[in-house]
């Protein structure tokens, strides 16, 4: 008896485990790890994931699998032992991190058919079943089929496919293509026709001449007809309308060419360095340390050229979307219709789209945001972080991995290189490329020889004192005014969106909260109303001020809104684009605020970090920083690094070409060492003064950070389960462990819960995923009451 040990589709530590079901006759010799499945669950029908084929089971009476839901596995056995290993570093259960690695259309309900792609024969019960160039429900062939074999054979032989159709979603695209008929027949037609059937004989004359198929949508653009002028020849049988599957393509346009560059002297050391953990097949992690300019990127495709030269595959991740489209362009330029572009952006049938490429090794190199990491390929020869510093390759929610720890365990599975590229890397990876656990590569000076930009750090305070109430340094207006007169562009920075940070009762001092969270509403002046970013609730700004009803309420704080509209009231021929999460929500914002600016449509371009880094002007040659210390005073210990890897990534968009560039940063703590590094470039000496800090309170990277959050609706409750736990911990841990808490967390309550939090601090304890992973096993009782239990292992922030 063939046997198939699945893990079911039930979000739940009680069934974290695979359970063995018998495989039916019709399916034993397709049937593979990796597939989905249909099985009986209790007296439920649910999905699950194929682990193992064995031809045993330690129980009896079996139930059978019910449905076999892919015909080539989603999962490979490389993302298979990679979802074992994330649900154990992660404490996540073994479904969730599975269904973290795919697309979303593939965790959709769905039906599928059958659709015939040729008109040869098939044999039976095909050729009796499904008509040429029509489908069949995919259920009732296979009621009609001893052996699922013969289906799996015409599919690769590209005779059948299968198309999957979401619950009204068609998760395919297929365009017309009209097919000319017998052309004798066309000539004898288009004599027959009279003078007033002009449109019919310029379509028969069309085919005549060219005697070719062309898509529907192409020929009613050329001749200028509508679709419906092919009705009548369609019906007298004279052309013939067929639909092709097509994949959906999210940069309709062609990009132009680009060849090889020729590399400087430090370029050229890293390539070979790179080159030779290529040939020799070994998995060895590099820290391509290089300033803003230096020319990462192009180290990045001469190596990826190498491994597509060897036959392997490449995975190049970048943090933010709005990097997305300026990277697809160096890709695709260089490797064309080879590459896969995958982010969050894309609709979800565009995302499917590109999985789909990349399952059927129809392209060899993928661009994404995080979750790119999981892409199935078989053969990886490369992995690539670009600005490996950026705290977006954590995953905010179950399973909460970091992306650069799966790219170094996906490399060990390959044998290949990972390349992590930063001109701010993160003290931990600089602190191991320093005790040789990373290769360390250093790219000091920009390819075109320019100087980096000079930075002037403004003291807020003093501009205060001299009697400027603006939001705008002396300095910083007349550097506007002078790029403007030249003009030149400009890029301005604030990491805050909205209009202001709050609401204030001037007569009584109340301050609008958010009913559902312990935190104050954000003014959006854009539509008159205060909402909260971190639940979304909203409500119209108010008149009065609902604790005095006086009328002296008044906005503090600033965000990008209120900044372009006093930059309007000052600079009002100036043209601006404001890039947050407010103007890019649409599909396609980021590529169309950036093309505007990269055609020099605006002047400036004011956005909050998602500007910060990778983006090349070669116009701008001025950079503004307000308000450089917002993230300084957060309760969080990596928040001086923050700012200086903001503030240094944001630099490097001045004079990054011909033009010389400046930065000029406005703070009110123009002391801080953060600060004053920053503007100095001078990474090695932060390094050495953040280092200190961190090992004086025993922060990352001297040791690794647990951080665990125990959420309630009732915060008696909420803070009974933290202590409960902390003395499971207590019970567990090792001598050198160190726990801090419980205590309310930084921010005490998010969408109506309480939230208490415990820190771990240890080095190595070998044993810690054992019991952190028995958590929700052990407090069960307590998560089947509203209670919840979030663990998340080296958090990259505190809040």
């Amino acid at each position: 008896m063939a046997v198939a040990k699945v893990i079911v589709d039930v979000p739940s530590s009680n069934v974290n485990q695979t359970f063995d079901y018998e495989i039916p006759a019709k399916y034993k010799h397709i049937l593979k790890a990796g597939m989905r499945v249909v099985i009986p669950f209790g007296p439920r029908k649910i999905t699950g994931f194929v682990m193992q084929i064995t031809e045993h089971s330690e129980h009896d009476h079996l139930k059978a699998i019910i449905d076999v839901l892919d015909i080539e596995p989603v999962l490979t056995e490389e993302l298979l032992a990679l979802g074992k290993w994330l649900a154990k570093t992660t404490a996540s259960l073994y479904i969730t991190t599975f269904q973290a690695m795919l697309p979303q259309v593939l965790k959709s309900k769905y039906e599928k058919e059958v659709v015939r792609l040729s008109d040869e024969a098939l044999g039976q019960p095909f050729d009796h079943l499904i008509p040429v160039d029509g489908s069949i429900d995919y259920d009732t062939l296979i009621d009609h089929l001893d052996d699922a074999l013969s289906l799996k054979e015409l599919i690769d032989a590209k005779k059948l496919m299968i198309r999957y159709v979401v619950k009204s979603r068609i998760t395919k695209k297929y365009e017309k293509v009209v097919y000319p008929g017998d052309i004798e027949e066309l000539e004898a037609h288009l004599a027959s026709l009279s003078k007033n059937a002009s449109v019919q004989k310029k379509i028969i004359a069309y085919f005549i001449e060219m005697n070719v198929s062309i898509k529907e949508k192409e020929l009613c653009a050329i001749l200028d007809i509508n679709p419906a002028n092919l009705k009548p020849l369609l019906t007298k049988g004279l052309i013939d309308i067929k639909e092709h599957e097509v994949y959906r393509d999210p940069y309709k346009r062609s990009f132009e060419q680009t060849e090889k560059l020729t590399l400087t002297d430090q370029q050229a050391v890293a390539l070979r360095q790179i080159q030779a953990a290529i040939e020799a097949q070994k998995q060895e992690t590099f820290l391509l340390y290089g300033v803003t300019g230096s020319g990462k990127t192009e180290v990045y495709l001469q190596a990826i050229d190498d491994v597509l030269q060897a036959g392997k595959e490449a995975i190049v991740l970048v943090p933010e979307i709005s990097l997305t489209p300026q990277m697809v362009e160096r890709f695709k330029g260089r490797f064309g219709s080879d590459v896969a572009v995958m982010h969050s952006a894309l609709s979800v049938g565009e995302r499917y789209d590109e999985w789909l490429k990349v399952q059927r090794k129809e392209v060899k190199v993928v661009v994404g945001a995080r979750s790119a990491i999981f892409a199935p390929f078989e053969n990886v020869g490369i992995i690539i972080i670009d600005e490996e510093h950026e705290s977006t390759y954590k995953q905010e929610e179950t399973p909460r991995y970091h992306a650069r720890d799966v790219a170094i365990k996906r490399a060990e599975m390959n044998n290949c290189p990972v390349i992590l590229g930063s001109a701010t890397p993160t003290l931990e990876s600089y602190a191991r490329s320093l005790k040789d656990v990373y290769t360390l590569l250093i790219l000091s000076e920009r390819t075109n020889q320019q100087a980096m930009p000079k930075v002037d750090v403004i003291d807020m305070r003093a501009e205060l004192h001299a009697g400027n109430r603006t939001m705008f340094s002396r300095q910083l207006m007349a550097g506007m005014k002078e790029r403007i007169a030249k003009g030149e562009q400009i890029v301005l920075l604030l990491n805050r969106r909205g209009y202001s940070n709050f609401a204030l009762c001037r007569d009584c001092g109340h301050v609008e909260q958010c009913p559902n969270c312990d935190i104050s509403l954000t003014y959006h002046k854009g539509h008159h109303r205060l909402k909260c970013h971190y639940c979304q609730h909203e409500m119209s700004m108010p008149k009065i001020c609902p604790q005095c009803e006086g009328d002296a309420i008044r906005f503090f704080g600033t965000g990008t809104e209120r900044v372009e509209e006093e930059l309007t009231k000052l600079m009002p021929e100036v043209g601006i684009i404001r890039m947050d999460v407010d103007t890019t929500r649409r599909k396609g914002a980021h590529e169309r605020l950036l093309n505007k600016f990269a055609n020099q449509e605006a002047d400036i371009l004011l956005g909050t970090q998602m500007i910060a880094k990778g983006l090349d002007f070669e116009n701008v040659t001025l950079v503004g920083v307000l308000a450089a210390d917002s993230m300084l005073h957060l309760p969080d210990f990596r928040s001086a690094e923050k700012t200086f890897q903001l503030m240094t990534q944001v630099s490097g968009r001045a004079g990054r070409h011909e033009l010389e560039g400046e930065v000029i940063v406005q703070s009110y703590t123009p002391d801080h060492y953060s600060i004053e590094l920053a503007s100095q470039y001078d990474y090695e000496a932060f390094y050495k003064r953040e280092m200190g800090m961190r090992h004086a309170f025993l922060y990352p990277p001297y040791m690794f950070i647990l951080l665990i959050t125990v959420t309630h609706p009732n915060e008696f409750k909420a803070n009974e389960l933290a202590h409960e736990i902390r003395q499971y911990i207590d019970r567990h841990r090792g001598q050198q462990t160190t726990v801090l808490g419980p205590s309310p967390s930084p921010l005490a309550r998010i969408k109506n819960k309480y939230r208490f939090q415990l820190m771990m601090k240890y080095r190595q304890e070998s044993h810690i995923y054992d019991y952190i992973g028995r958590l929700s096993e052990v407090f069960k009782e307590a998560l089947n009451q509203d209670a919840q239990i979030i663990i998340d292992f080296n958090p990259q922030h505190i809040m």
